[in-house]
């Protein structure tokens, strides 16, 4: 496709998608209304399923009986948009006309923008290609259970959904940036996100005589130390390898050591090999700690998803297509952190680019995602839907003259 035809293509998506401003943001305000956990989505999946019928297209409810798949478009490339669409089990504190109408879950983490921004961006893209005649086809992944793990993306993944796609792009809300703005780098912005619970065992015993037993309170808080910090030490210094843990348990009576104690966490880690190498660490460290104290142990490593590596090809794409959308100087570099997100399980298979849209209004404090009060300052819906449209179009004109090295 050649400049002019791109420029033309992405003045008309822009135009389909500023004329849906009011409808994007009311129908983002009925999601964040009424949010639903991981697999739980129904509601929303037939929210967005409606809307694309009555806009012309044909989607299907995903096998795992949430989330939807969409493709558009005739001939050519296929590229892929990807929106999560379930919230959090965390209350909404917000004193806002959309608020949760759902006790003890809330969008948190802006899933609803997300899937707002890839419900505007799939029907303008829709009515776009048709208009200027443009060869091309879009796969919208509305994907569930981004937020548990196993999680949706590698569902879909199995499903068969990157099946012929030729790039893979998302977006996700930050509020650490402003509305206006993306962040966008080449390289890791994720890291790997794993779940980690550990079982103490032992005879128990009366606390005048931890000697005859496994005292294991103290073998809990020997773990609760030694274990995050061993780790850290085995693994690459280059890595960020952080074990923290959320949850510890053990016994009731102040004169009694208990028979079993429990923790869990959640692992995080910066580089892919530390990552892979982090369950046999554990393994090796919990015995060297728990054994020689006479006690056993049972570890359960929940695997959730690798960092994301953006593609150089791919963000180079995004950073054109997002330069369109919110001018030059308005689409800045951005560091890995420590969040996981399971949108790596589709770049395993495709090279493809996550950037953060900007979602805080202006001179605004910093309000994180996973807290009971986020929100996002609402331009940041249309910003998002024009970005990941600008991105397909760009994709799909860019896409048949690449190399096959260039991936």
């Amino acid at each position: 496709m050649n400049p002019d035809r791109i420029d033309a293509v992405r003045s008309a998506l822009a135009a389909e998608i500023d004329a849906m401003a009011d409808e994007l943001v009311a129908f983002r305000r009925m999601l964040h209304r009424h949010p639903e956990p991981s697999w739980e989505e129904h509601r929303t999946t037939a929210a967005v399923m409606g809307r694309l019928a009555t806009g012309g297209l044909d989607p299907r409810v995903a096998d795992v009986g949430t989330g939807l798949i969409c493709d558009l478009g005739t001939g050519g490339p296929l590229v892929a948009l990807r929106g999560d669409i379930d919230a959090l089990r965390l209350p909404d504190a917000k004193d806002v006309s959309y608020r949760s109408e759902v006790a003890g879950v809330c969008h948190a983490c802006g899933h609803d923008v997300h899937a707002t921004a890839v419900l505007g961006a799939g029907l303008a893209l829709a009515r776009a290609l048709e208009a200027t005649g443009t060869e091309g086809r879009v796969r919208l992944l509305f994907q569930p259970a981004e937020e548990t793990i196993p999680s949706g993306a590698a569902a879909l993944v199995d499903e068969g959904v990157m099946d012929g796609v030729d790039a893979i792009f998302a977006l996700h809300c930050d509020p650490n940036v402003e509305v206006g703005m993306l962040g966008l780098s080449v390289g890791p912005i994720t890291s790997a996100s794993d779940l980690v619970e550990i079982r103490l065992k032992g005879p128990g015993g009366h606390t005048a005589r931890p000697h005859r037993t496994a005292d294991l309170v103290n073998i809990l808080a020997r773990v609760a130390v030694d274990l995050p910090s061993g780790l850290a030490r085995l693994s690459d210094s280059r890595d960020s390898v952080n074990l923290t843990f959320g949850h510890i348990e053990a016994g009731e009576a102040a004169n009694v050591i208990p028979t079993e104690a429990r923790l869990r966490g959640s692992l995080r880690v910066g580089g892919r090999a530390s990552w892979e190498q982090a369950g046999p660490k554990m393994q090796r460290l919990l015995a060297a700690i728990v054994e020689p104290f006479g006690a056993t142990w049972e570890l359960d490593h929940l695997v959730g998803a690798p960092p994301i590596l953006n593609d150089p090809w791919s963000v180079g794409i995004m950073t054109e297509a997002g330069t369109n959308v919110v001018g030059r100087g308005a689409v800045v570099p951005t560091e890995q952190s420590g969040g996981g997100e399971d949108f790596s399980w589709y770049l395993e298979e495709v090279p493809g680019a996550f950037c953060r849209l900007g979602v805080r209004q202006p001179g605004a404090p910093v309000i994180d995602i996973h807290t009971s009060t986020f929100d996002v300052d609402e331009r940041a819906v249309v910003l998002g839907a024009r970005v990941l449209a600008a991105t397909a179009a760009t994709a799909l004109g860019a896409l048949p003259t690449r190399s096959p090295v260039d991936l």
